[in-house]
């Protein structure tokens, strides 16, 4: 009996390694395939990634990026809010967050994230000072229009 016992301990010890490298494979696969410019392999593997793993920002992200890519504005900004949701200091996600809201002429999200971006900036401290002289000049431009 204690023999049995073994062998499915094993066995389910060996089933939970597997799952755990698959998922982690389907991401540098999907890296691979978006590096490569296949996105919509890269777009399932990336959602296959999900399944395993909900709780990636890095995937949400890279959809975000391919969803941009394919100008589907609407998934992008879902995928970045979940990024976001998992990971709240991502710049990159903060960052194209801030594009879309300026797309939008949504002015006083755009100066939210860019508040936050401010805060936890480390890579897209050089963005910021371009984000404000595009808000200003969108702002002011709006502003004649009224």
């Amino acid at each position: 009996m204690r023999n049995i016992n073994k062998f499915f301990l094993i066995l389910i010890l060996l089933f939970l390694k597997t799952i755990a490298y698959g998922s982690e494979n389907f991401y540098d696969q999907a890296v691979d395939k978006f590096n490569a410019k296949k996105f919509d392999d890269s777009k399932f593997l990336f959602h296959r990634n999900i399944v395993f793993n909900p709780r990636d920002a890095k995937s949400y992200l890279y959809l975000a990026k391919i969803f941009n890519s394919e100008e589907n504005q609407k998934e992008e900004e879902k995928n970045l809010n979940t990024a976001l949701l998992l990971e709240p200091n991502n710049e990159e996600a903060i960052y194209m967050l801030i594009q879309i809201n300026l797309d939008k002429s949504n002015f006083s999200k755009a100066n939210e994230l860019l508040a936050k971006l401010d805060i936890v900036c480390k890579d897209f401290c050089s963005k910021k000072k371009e984000i404000e002289k595009t808000l200003q000049n969108l702002e002011a431009k709006n502003e004649k229009k009224q």
